[in-house]
């Protein structure tokens, strides 16, 4: 598990910088009105831990590097309880959202990782400060 642990460490910044790429790379069409900001809290199955992280990578990473609308799908775990997973999801618009759901690595995931989640909440969020959000993705990007 600690190896597991590590490997999951080294992705999230690279998926951070891929995120902060698009951003960067979108900043003058960007409009904070326009976006969708979903939390997804979700518990797997222990037995199947290695493969879900496994499948949930890939399936970040092709999301943030195949979609101009995905702006961030940013997965973490709980470090007192690993199989409490929690996803930042940042889309340019529902109309990217919903894209994001058509596209083959989400329907993959999604009937992959059917029997390894425990549960599922999904939880709509607004920004708070949306004018500082292309400031942060400009500072993690320096």
């Amino acid at each position: 598990m600690n190896f597991l642990k590590i490997g999951l460490l080294a992705l999230l910044p690279a998926l951070a910088c891929m995120a902060c790429s698009k951003m960067n790379q979108n900043n003058k069409e960007f409009k904070a009105d326009d976006m969708m900001i979903r939390m997804a809290e979700i518990e797997i199955d222990s037995a199947y831990f290695d493969e879900y992280i496994a499948i949930l990578k890939e399936e970040s990473a092709a999301s943030v590097r195949l979609e101009p609308g995905v702006i961030c799908i940013y997965p973490m775990y709980q470090k007192e309880n690993p199989t409490e997973i929690r996803l930042l999801e940042i889309y340019a618009s529902r109309e990217a959202y919903e894209s994001h759901l058509q596209t083959p690595h989400f329907k993959h995931y999604k009937t992959a990782t059917l029997k390894m989640v425990k549960a599922l909440k999904l939880i709509d969020m607004e920004a708070i400060d949306e004018e500082t959000m292309p400031e942060i993705f400009k500072k993690l990007s320096q």
